[in-house]
Formats: structure tokens, sequence, C-alpha cells
């Protein structure tokens, strides 16, 4: 982590660039693993709502294109294929194969890519052992429902699988849902009409097993068998579910047919065609793009996981932050309402409003001071060098008991060292030059100072200009996320900030420090927290209320929260040590330093894989349920939106925004800490960027 001091360096662009490609490789990874695994159809031979009305000339098994039209072909009388679908299993499979190597009969596995890809060395042992390979598509998909590209592209990844898992490939198609040739309709013609066109041989079949209905192994043999001595091709599955039956009524149906003299064969053999008719070797390239997809596959396997077992805690922990936040926030009202004791603690006070070209609010900040109804209040306003007059429109208000102190341009770090310098109090208020009081803001805000042990004190500070939807989504972020955060780090005695637009701090706890550092970019954090660790409590006071200006525009709304993200990243690394540092401070090393790290730098830089993962969710998970989970933990931060609101005393009816926020403002944010994370590693010194003002702040009568 580096200070302003380093040396500058530009940062260049290339990690949006990796970024995007990150998220796009992500996102593609996803898109495999689902269309190869969440994609796949369910194990069956028929689809109940099939309605035969189609038909191939000879009406035999095997259909293939004869030049000029589709022509189908039998095997010959007394000769017998059997044909498994929906594997490879690694339970059933090597079952099936035992029963036929046992048996010394070869068959015709039709198989489907997707499981190809997660049991290769399956495909081999059943090739190894003088079986044939035929393709059943990538996931089990009925073809005939398909368009034409859904069609070619399930062929072409099952051809593809198959080159990388075996070295070959097969010009054998069996597509799901198909049983024998009487059941085709004629969207199965069609597509038999546009698969036959491709080169395949299509292979149905003349007896169907129906062993996936499960309904016992008499059942099973009976539908197998042929008892008029024609040539058959049997259809069994050897995946998709339990395969028991299959298995043992597999040696009753070889027997049967041998007993009445059957030749046993592969589909290709029954033809009469060489292994190689059916299945070729393919090339080194063709293999090595084959073994590249089932590599992909694993991988976005892997990944699929790895993001499915991730977002389970993580979904947990955001909940459980929620829930503890409203638990702290019930906790505090009572605390904060018992801190008050029947008399005023008024001590003299200083106000100090570091000002750089602030022309435009700065009236309006100092008039509110000025309307303070504090008995004895110094105001000192520190022109930092500004360019547009701002020193002088102070001067000009002629106001009781402001002073204005110029100092070149050197920042505000300095400004505030120098305002402390000329203060003549030793409890010290902190303003921004664009935030305006209420009368008794000051008043609440140094009320926790009367007790000896608390060094500063945090303000309430709320968004004075909340007209349209940016500035509605900033005003739920501060009242939600800021000060519910402020007070479960007041009970837990672990506060990192004390904001620059409302906060008070004893001149002996900022001696204790040596002052305002100029070491970061968030002076206001980085003063809090050196306070913290020397020993000091910080408070927060949410009845000492200020109004500030947020940016009225997305850019610089970007510009703002990348200062304070880089600055907070540069306290975080600056106050480190406080991890393992005892004494009074050590509840901000222990508990407010992690809790930074993770829900404001770690949580948003995995937001970018959590919508990924919400969109692949929606795309092959249950959509329903996706959308339910999303709703519900929607649900919860309204109700902690709701909450937060009337704590403060704030009307419900910015909560129509906070769904909105979810899919532009949460974005916005988590690239800015993408952004100041990738500046800190880079070593990049970000320079101060100066928050265009407009004056549109607006304090409620």
């Amino acid at each position: 982590m580096t200070s302003p001091t380093a040396a500058r360096r530009r940062l260049p662009p290339a990690h949006w660039g990796l970024l995007v490609v990150g998220m796009l490789t992500l996102f593609v990874a996803l898109l495999l693993h689902g269309y190869t695994h969440e994609g796949v159809g369910r194990a069956a031979t028929s689809l109940p709502t099939r309605a035969p009305a189609g038909s191939v000339p000879g009406n035999s098994a095997i259909v293939y294109d004869a030049g000029s039209a589709l022509t189908s072909q039998a095997l010959p009388a007394r000769t017998v294929a059997l044909t498994f679908d929906d594997g490879p299993d690694p339970r059933w499979t090597p079952a099936v194969l035992d029963v036929l190597r046992r048996e010394h009969v070869p068959a015709t596995f039709f198989v489907v890519g997707s499981r190809v890809v997660d049991h290769p060395a399956l495909v081999r042992r059943a090739r190894r052992e003088g079986n044939e390979i035929g393709v059943h598509t990538w996931t089990h998909a009925d073809l005939a429902r398909l368009p034409r590209w859904r069609q070619n592209l399930e062929l072409s990844l099952s051809q593809l699988g198959l080159a990388g898992a075996a070295g070959i490939s097969s010009a054998l198609v069996r597509p799901p849902y198909s049983s024998t040739p009487d059941a085709l309709d004629r969207n199965d013609v069609a597509l038999l009409r546009h698969v036959a066109g491709a080169g395949y041989v299509v292979a149905l079949a003349d007896k169907d097993s129906e062993d996936w209905r499960r309904e016992g192994t008499t059942r099973i043999v009976s539908a197998a068998t042929v008892v008029n001595g024609e040539g058959a091709i049997v259809l069994f599955h050897d995946g998709g579910g339990s395969r028991a039956q299959t298995v043992a009524a597999l040696p009753q149906v070889i027997e049967a047919y041998r007993a009445m003299g059957y030749r046993f064969t592969t589909v290709s053999g029954g033809l009469g065609l060489p292994a190689t008719a059916a299945e070729e070797k393919v090339s080194g390239l063709r293999h090595a793009q084959g073994v590249g997809l089932l590599v992909a596959v694993r991988l976005a396997d892997d990944l699929a996981a790895l993001l499915g077992w991730l977002l389970v805690p993580l979904g947990a922990l955001a909940v459980l932050r929620t829930l503890l936040l409203l638990g702290f926030a019930r906790w505090h009202v009572g605390v904060a309402w018992r801190r008050v004791g029947e008399a005023w603690w008024l001590p003299p006070v200083t106000v100090l409003v570091p000002a750089y070209n602030e022309a435009v609010g700065i009236e309006q900040a100092v008039r509110s001071l000025a309307a303070s109804d504090y008995p004895d209040l110094e105001i000192v306003v520190v022109d930092d060098g500004s360019t547009d007059g701002t020193g002088d429109i102070v001067e000009s208000l002629g106001l009781p008991g402001v002073r204005v102190v110029r100092q070149p341009n050197a920042g505000k770090a300095v400004a505030l060292t120098n305002g402390i310098a000329f203060a003549r109090n030793d409890v010290l208020v902190m303003v921004d030059g664009d935030t305006v009081f209420q009368p008794d803001t000051v008043r609440w805000l140094v009320q926790p100072l009367a007790d000896p042990r608390v060094g500063a004190v945090s303000g309430n500070t709320k968004v004075g200009n909340r007209r349209g939807l940016l500035g509605r989504w900033q005003h739920l972020e501060y009242v939600v996320g800021f000060n519910l955060d402020r007070r479960m780090y007041d009970l837990l005695r672990c506060m990192p900030t004390v904001p620059g637009a409302v906060g008070a701090f004893r001149r002996t706890a900022l001696d204790d420090v040596g002052g305002v550092s100029t070491d970061t970019l968030a002076e206001d954090t980085d003063l809090t927290m050196a306070v913290s660790r020397a020993g000091w409590r910080i408070v927060y006071e949410e009845r000492a209320i200020a109004w500030t200006e947020a940016p009225a525009t997305v850019m610089a709304l970007w510009r703002q929260r990348y200062r304070w993200c880089y600055g907070t990243l540069q306290s975080v690394w600056k106050h480190r040590a406080a991890v393992h540092e005892g004494g009074d401070g050590r509840w901000l090393g222990l508990v407010g330093l992690p809790y930074l790290m993770a829900f404001q730098v770690l949580l948003p830089l995995l937001a970018p894989i959590i919508d990924v993962y919400a969109l692949y969710g929606l795309i092959f998970l249950d959509a329903r349920k996706v959308a339910v989970y999303w709703l519900a933990f929607l649900g919860l931060q309204v109700v902690a939106a709701a909450y937060a609101l009337s704590l403060d005393r704030e009307s419900l009816r910015p909560l129509w925004s906070l769904p909105l926020q979810q899919f532009v403002y949460r974005q916005l944010m988590y690239l800015v800490v993408i952004q100041s994370v990738v500046s800190a590693l880079g070593g990049v010194h970000l320079p101060w960027h100066k928050l265009e003002r407009t004056g549109d702040v607006t304090v409620p009568a």
C-alpha cells in the first residue's frame, strides 16, 4: 500500500479488459457446464406427447440417405443387435459390460456426450471389448423439437466428445426419445431426413425392452424378445437411473435368443459393414480438440461446483450481517439515549471548516453554523488557496464569531492542521464546506465528550440533495449502509471513520496521535483509526444531524467513491498493526478492520462473479427458485432499510427505488472497489478529485 507521496505511475486500463475477459470466460464456462449437465434431458425412450404420424420407406429400424431420399433396412433373419442408450454410467455400464464379456456378446452403445465427458474410460473399455459406439446427442435432447442449429450443435459436440474420449468419430446416431419406426411422427421423419442427409446412419429399434419403466425382469425379457425369427435391434438402457433390472434381465434375453438360434452382432456388423464404416479414427488435431473440450467441461464443472459452494456461505454471511446490524441498531437506540443526563454539557467549541473552491455552498454552510443554538461557539474557516473567492464570501457575511484563515493550497489535512493551531478551544468540530448543520447539531455532537474516555464523536450525515434516482440511492446508502454500520461500530468500540462532514474531537486525543496526517486520501478514516489505536473511545451520535451535498452525476459519484475506497485501503494498510495490538484500541484490529475488508473490499470484489452466477441460475437452474431466493434477500434488505429509515425518522417513500439499486448502483460501487484495489496494488498515486458543487442542499423545516 502506498501513500500519496509515492512515485506517480500511470495506471493502464488493461485491468478493465481483463475484467471483461474474465467475466466473459466465467460466463462461457458456466454456459458450457449448464448446457452440458443442467440441460440433460430426462432418460426415457418415448415422450408421452408423441403422436405417431410418420414413416420411412420399408418401416425398418436402420434409416439412411440413399442419395435422393430416405430408405430403411432391417437386420438379416435370426440376427440380433443389442443396443444400450443413455450411458456411460459409472455403476451400470460396467455391470452391462461384465455380462456381455461373460456371454461373449458384442453390443452397440449410444452414448450421451455429456456423460462421455465424465466417464471417457468406459467408452474406451467398451470399444476395447469389441463393442460399438454410436451417438445419442450431447445432452439427451429431443432433437425433433429443437431448431436446426441446436440439432447440429448436439451432434457436433457429441462427435467432439468421442474424439477426445476415444479418438474416434461415429456415423451411427440414435435420437433420444425414439424407439421403433412405427412410433415416428412428422417431426421425427423431418429430423431423420436432416440427420441422414448429413451422412449419419440412424439406428432405431425393432424391439423396445421398455426397461426404463422398471416393471420387473420378466416384463423386460418379454418385451425384448422376438418370436418370429426376424432380425432385430433391441433397445436397452445402461444409464439414466437404476438399471438393476436391465442387468438382471440381460442374461435371460441372451439365453432366449441363443435358444432360437440367433447370432449376436453390432449394428454395423448386422448390416454387413466393416467396423470402420461406423467408427473412424480421427486426426491428431481433431483428437486434441476433443481433449480440449473434455478438459474445458471438467474445469467448468469444477468452477460451477466451487461457485455453488462459495455462494452458500456468502449468502448466509450477508443475511447474518443484515440481521446483526438490525439487532445492534435496536440495542444502540437505548444506549444512545442513556448518554445524555438531565443537564447539557456545554464546553467552549471551535468549529473548523476546511474549504477549497466552495463558493457555491460556503455561505449556506457558515450561516447554518452561525445560527447554532450552542452558547459558546467559535467558527474558523480555513481557505485552502481557493480561486473562486470562497474566503471573501465568508468575510463579506460579517457574522460574529466567524474567522477566516487563509493558506496556499495544500490539501484538506493541512487545512485542518492549521485550523487546529488557530482554534482557541479544546473541543473541535470538523465540518466540510458543503455541509449544513441544524441549530442543535453541535449541542448533540459534543455531549458524548462529557465522558473523559471518549476522544471523538461521529455525527449523522444525511444527503441534502436527494431528488432524482441517484440522490435517492445515495440517501438510502447513507441511512441504511453507513449509519447502521456506525451503530454497530459504536457498540463494538471499533469505529473506523468519523466523517469529515460532521465529527467532534477532543484536542488531547488529536495531540496523542500527532494531529491530522497527510499519509492517505481518507484523512478522516486515518485520523479516526489513529485515535482509536491510542485508546480513546469513538462513538456515534445519531441526533447530531448534518446535511451534505452528494454527487449529482455518475462521474462525480465515481470520483468521490474512488477516493474514499482508495483512501480506506491506504488507512487499513497503515493501521494493519492494530490486528495484533492489545489495549483499549484492540477492537479496531479484531473487529473493525476485518469487517471493512470483508464487506467493503472482498465481497464487492466477488460481486461480479455472483451476478454472473445468478444469470447462469436463471438460464439453467430453476428460475423460479432463483427468483424466490433473490426476492427473499431483497425483502430482507427492504425490511432493514425500512427500520433504518424509521430510526432516522425518515420517510419510507424512497424504498421504491431500492430494487432498482441492485441493477445499477450496486454494480457501480463494486467497479469502484475493483478500480481502487488495482490502483493500490499497482502503487498508483491517486490525485485528489474535487467534487463539483451545485449548492443544492435542502434542510427540511
